[in-house]
């Protein structure tokens, strides 16, 4: 009884536990990069949480949405030690074999998402809807996601944290994730963060 109070808890607060933590990337691609506000920004974040699910060895879904028209995911992210990179035209990442890799991920104990890409109004909006339907807790990293439109961005993220979704910053996460100091590969997160990530006009849009 008492373990299933804490489980509750847990959901309702937005907190993350390591072995039940996925990381999913959702459609940062070549042919998006013209397009996108504050590309290089959030480009520049979304390095950071990829370099930090490989080194908490946390597993890491990509997905690539359409990619023999919108090319691939962009080579300055490595997802060489990716649990997949899923092609897709459905605007959800959650597709049958994004769903079937997630009965196995983290031992079959998935319970957190940390979900960062593009477009923030679309295929992030549509996949924070799938995941919460299935009991999913999500955090969406702000300062990790974009649109073509400032307008859609913002407004996306206000929809997601009303449905329920954390809308949250990468330093957030990742601090979080190790939550103490003595943590073994604290060091390593403290490295990507010691820097602070890029400015993309979220403060001066009230987000």
């Amino acid at each position: 009884m008492c373990d299933g109070k804490y489980i509750m808890a847990t959901k309702k607060l937005g907190n993350l536990v390591q072995g039940k933590t996925a990381f999913f990337l959702c459609d940062v691609q070549e042919k998006f990069r013209p397009h996108i506000k504050f590309f290089t920004e959030i480009l520049e974040v979304a390095q950071r949480l990829v370099q930090a699910s490989k080194i908490l060895d946390l597993p890491l879904v990509v997905t690539e949405q359409y990619p023999k028209g919108l090319g691939s995911t962009v080579s300055e992210l490595d997802t060489s030690f990716a649990v997949g990179v899923f092609p897709k035209t459905k605007f959800s990442m959650v597709i049958p074999p994004v769903e079937e890799q997630m009965k196995t991920l983290c031992g079959g104990n998935l319970a957190h998402v940390v979900l960062f890409g593009i477009e923030a109004h679309v295929c992030i909006q549509q996949t924070v809807i799938d995941l919460l339907a299935r009991d999913i807790d999500v955090h969406v990293v702000a300062d990790a996601c974009s649109s073509r439109s400032q307008t859609d961005r913002i407004f996306a993220l206000e929809r997601l944290r009303q449905a329920g979704a954390i809308v949250t910053t990468s330093e957030s996460v990742l601090l979080q994730l190790v939550g103490d100091k003595d943590h073994p590969k604290f060091k390593e997160i403290q490295g990507l963060i010691k820097v602070s990530a890029p400015d993309s006009n979220l403060v001066h849009s009230n987000i």
